[in-house]
């Protein structure tokens, strides 16, 4: 079993070699991977902004699979914690807030 957790952040979600490549990890269980919908939502909208041969649907499919097949994936329950998190980019503050509720 998994000793320690990972979270992804939109940044790796993004380019997909790397996205296929941290998921062929998580399914190792070697470590747990955790994202968040809000993380799915935030690499979704980069990669639709830059590649406009891309649909949403295709990219929806991507995000289901992932939560699918990732065991124990999909960080919930962490939005209270935002506010009360300070980070030099207070746009970040829902990864730390995510981090910090999946991290168990």
């Amino acid at each position: 079993m998994a000793t320690f957790t990972a979270l992804y952040d939109a940044c790796v979600l993004y380019p997909a070699p790397l996205r296929d490549l941290l998921l062929e990890l998580a399914i190792t269980d070697l470590f747990r991977a955790k994202w968040s919908s809000r993380i799915h939502e935030e690499w979704i909208r980069a990669v639709l902004e830059d590649r406009p041969d891309l649909i949403a649907v295709q990219l929806r499919r991507t995000r289901d699979l992932m939560d699918m097949h990732a065991r124990d994936c999909l960080v919930e329950d962490f939005e209270e914690l935002i506010h009360s998190l300070t980070l030099p980019d207070p746009n970040d503050r829902h990864v730390l807030a995510a981090a910090i509720r999946g991290g168990g």
